[in-house]
């Protein structure tokens, strides 16, 4: 299989300012991305999409083997970003003059993830022979216990109902929370499909620990937090 990895992430940034570049852990955080992906060895090329030259620059200096400019329709605030993937993949073909298998598209702002987690995400796509894996955790709120909605006549119920009563949350099928961290297609399905979900999706899941999608500053000095303990923890062995 040949497989490229992609990064996407655009200069301006509302909950975080710069946060793509900001520093994290003595570098940006594009960074840790790029560095899980090469410490997988499983990439023949790991491409980095941006509309702005700082990013790509850190990128280049993170270990980025190919820079995308991303044209700035796909860099709004209200952009997909499933375009922008694309976008980088078929560009980076282009550059890379070469077809790829398997995409993996990381997101900058997820920076817990271990390189084992994108190892095994593409193991499942590629020994399952499925379009696409996309990533999530288990829920802390379930649609079947206690998470409503405000229904026409402004009265409050269940997202979701089941013939019997849920009591407890854990009693209700089981719920995950997408977390943004990893995504794996095989090269038809990116090319063909516009929407994440198609008929043979599968989860890879992740801990809590490590599903942390930084959109605030809150959640990055979260993440600072949980780096320096496990630094903290290495040092205790």
């Amino acid at each position: 299989m040949n497989r490229i990895c992609t990064i996407c992430a655009r200069g301006g940034s509302k909950g975080v300012k710069n946060k793509n570049i900001r520093m994290l852990d003595g570098r940006p955080l594009i960074a840790h991305s790029i560095e899980q992906a090469l410490a997988t060895g499983i990439f023949a090329t790991i491409a980095v999409s941006s509309d702005s030259d700082d990013i790509l620059v850190a990128a280049r200096e993170a270990g980025a083997t190919i820079l995308v400019k991303r044209p700035e329709e796909m860099a709004s605030d209200t952009a997909a970003k499933l375009p922008a993937i694309r976008h980088c993949f078929t560009e980076a073909e282009r550059i890379a003059g070469t077809r790829f298998d398997t995409i993996v598209d990381l997101d900058a702002t997820s920076p817990l993830r271990i390189p084992q987690d994108i190892i095994e995400a593409v193991e499942m796509l590629e020994s399952k022979r499925v379009s696409n894996v996309i990533t999530g955790m288990p829920s802390r709120r379930s649609p079947y216990f206690n998470l409503v909605e405000i229904n026409d006549n402004g009265a409050v119920e269940l997202s979701k109902k089941l013939p019997y009563k849920v009591v407890r949350r854990q009693d209700g099928p089981p719920c995950y929370d997408m977390n943004a961290s990893i995504y794996v297609w095989s090269r038809e399905a990116l090319l063909n499909n516009d929407a994440i979900f198609v008929a043979d999706t599968r989860l890879y899941v992740m801990p809590e620990e490590r599903s942390i999608d930084i959109d605030n500053e809150l959640e990055f000095e979260w993440v600072e937090f949980l780096l320096n303990k496990q630094k903290e923890a290495r040092h205790r062995v």
